[in-house]
């Protein structure tokens, strides 16, 4: 990429639970091309799209494939950012340990293997939305 090329700030905001649907696969897939093209992205998790990063996601009832385990995948595409809304997670009962534990490694601290999962509130998600120049609902 050269000099003059500015790289643009993707935000992919998931609300929908990870089936029934087909926007959290739909999400996930365009996250990972995104970041394939050296795009800066970050993801939000609100409403039931906390649902996403849940543990032990199970299918077989539902007969659709569990896609859940690709999102430990993001790390290897340097995503970095991945923020979780903490009041769509307490309003469903869960906490960060309910959620997969997700990390990158950081190239400027040696390599160090670094949490990517972020809770914020929804005040500072908002003002996260705010730096973005583009941001994708899904």
């Amino acid at each position: 990429m050269s000099d003059e090329q500015v790289t643009k700030k993707f935000l992919y905001v998931n609300r929908k639970a990870p089936y029934g649907t087909i926007y959290a696969l739909e999400s996930l897939e365009v996250v990972l091309i995104g970041a394939a093209f050296e795009q800066d992205v970050s993801l939000a998790f609100i409403g039931d799209g906390v649902y996403q990063l849940t543990k032990g996601q199970d299918t077989k009832g539902i007969g659709v494939k569990n896609f859940s385990p690709t999102y430990r995948a993001l790390g290897e595409y340097d995503i970095q950012k991945i923020y979780v809304e903490k009041e769509s997670l307490e309003a469903r009962g869960l906490t960060l340990d309910d959620l997969q534990h997700l990390v990158y490694e950081d190239e400027d601290d040696d390599w160090a293997e670094k949490d990517a999962i972020k809770l914020v509130s929804a005040k500072e998600l908002g003002e996260i939305m705010e730096q973005q120049d583009v941001v994708l609902s899904f």
